[in-house]
């Protein structure tokens, strides 16, 4: 069992825009630095040096390795990020002054308890904007709603905080039992799949790859933000996995260019996108893919990556 948040953030811009197709890299850039600028005491001071670190909300969300020592009994190396950001689904890229656009924050774990500060931080990026401004500068943008569910949590208007807390528990849980049997699973990838396999990025999703990918995941999070690993049969899931067959497979390499303000380079990123089908009894493995679709899976989740779903009716 894990604290989970879902917050959904409704914006404006009061400026014209041009974001990437993908926005996930652009988001997480901007709110680090504006969240940096809101919870920092010591602004000059490096987290690794900082006295204060192990009770800065900031390295925990984004210095995650330095802020959050392992488990000694747990085989999850490193610790994850206990967020994600999922960038408005659309591929536009130029927005006028009055266009709106949303995107979710997932939260996992305590940092939960800690909303107000991500929605002043948010509200913080508005005012210094994000991609590229036509005047040269940023697109600068108006935070008018954060919501979870049907929770109005904050209102631009107002400029207040309202409806705090407003989380869930999240569990893996046991499978259910039945009679095996056939089944088939769709899957839809929403956005790039990175996971690897063998020390190398996967172009092929055989289903016990997916099934490692997954169990990685939720072991990670459910270690260091909920009540420890899960009590599961890792090795029988994985080797039950391979014998599950793909029936369809309709995946393809997406690759995208992001600019890393760290490394002060354009990267290129790539991943599986598109849909596949499984075919094979599947029944054990439905509560993992079940939690999972709830908080993504592979590499460059902060960025919103790896996201999926069951295809409806299925």
């Amino acid at each position: 069992m894990m604290l989970y948040g879902s917050y959904s953030f409704q914006c404006t811009f009061r400026s014209p825009a041009q974001l990437p197709a993908y926005k996930g890299s652009t988001f997480r850039g901007a709110f680090g630095w504006a969240l940096k600028s809101v919870v920092c005491a010591l602004r000059r001071q490096q987290c690794d040096t900082c006295l204060l670190r192990s009770n800065c909300l900031y390295p925990l969300v984004f210095e995650t390795r330095m802020s959050i020592a392992p488990h000694p009994e747990s085989h999850v190396v490193p610790p994850p990020h206990p967020f994600v950001i999922e960038p408005p689904d659309s591929e536009q890229t130029r927005y006028d002054k009055g266009d709106r656009f949303d995107f979710n924050l997932l939260l996992f774990g305590p940092v939960n308890d800690q909303v107000p500060y991500f929605i002043y931080a948010f509200e913080k990026m508005g005012g210094i904007g994000t991609g590229r401004g036509a005047d040269g500068g940023r697109g600068r943008f108006v935070l008018n709603k954060v919501k979870a569910g049907n929770r109005i949590l904050y209102l631009g208007r107002e400029g207040k905080l309202r409806n705090i807390p407003a989380r869930r528990e999240l569990t893996l849980k046991a499978p259910r039992p039945g009679k095996p049997g056939e089944q088939t699973l769709p899957l839809f990838f929403d956005t790039p799949l990175r996971i690897k396999s063998d020390g190398r990025l996967s172009r092929k999703l055989p289903f016990h790859i997916l099934v490692r990918a997954m169990l990685r995941r939720a072991s990670g999070l459910l270690a260091f933000y909920g009540e420890g690993e899960p009590d599961i049969d890792y090795r029988g899931l994985v080797k039950r996995a391979a014998e599950v067959r793909i029936e369809s497979d309709n995946l393809s390499w997406q690759d995208w260019r992001r600019y890393s303000t760290r490394q002060k380079q354009a990267m290129m990123i790539g991943g599986l996108a598109g849909s596949i089908t499984y075919s094979g009894d599947l029944a054990e493995f439905l509560p993992l893919i079940e939690f999972c679709s709830k908080v993504h899976i592979g590499k460059q989740t902060a960025f919103g990556l790896g996201k999926f779903h069951v295809e409806p009716g299925r």
